[in-house]
């Protein structure tokens, strides 16, 4: 488990700046290395499976961890294949709930599928 992990996603009201880059940058150390950071506006990360019924799986469990955080993923499902994009909607930029999110989804995906 990592510290970022651990922290629960705070509401944001949408006053909040978007992260700079040297701030995303140094939140993407805190990550796994698969996520990419596109712009400094979002950060993506495709997760691989064997067929459909387990990337469907998959994407549930992170409609879990969103409901959970209060904090919503964009999510593209395909056969063997979701990907996720993650940034704050308020602020049109990077927030730390990204980074928790994304901390927590791969925390789930290297419980149930690594």
């Amino acid at each position: 488990m990592t510290e970022l992990s651990q922290k629960v996603c705070s509401a944001c009201s949408g006053d909040e700046p978007a992260l700079k880059a040297t701030e995303s940058l140094e939140r993407m150390d805190e990550i796994n290395d698969d996520w990419s950071l596109e712009d400094n506006h979002h950060i993506t990360r495709s997760f691989d499976f064997d067929d459909f019924s387990t990337a469907l799986e998959f994407v549930n469990q992170v409609g879990e961890i969103a409901e959970e955080q209060g904090h919503h993923p964009n999510i593209h499902l395909e056969w063997g294949e979701a990907r996720v994009k993650l940034y704050t909607h308020k602020i049109n930029g990077l927030h730390e709930n990204d980074f928790i999110m994304a901390a927590r989804i791969d925390e789930r995906y290297s419980e149930e599928w690594e």
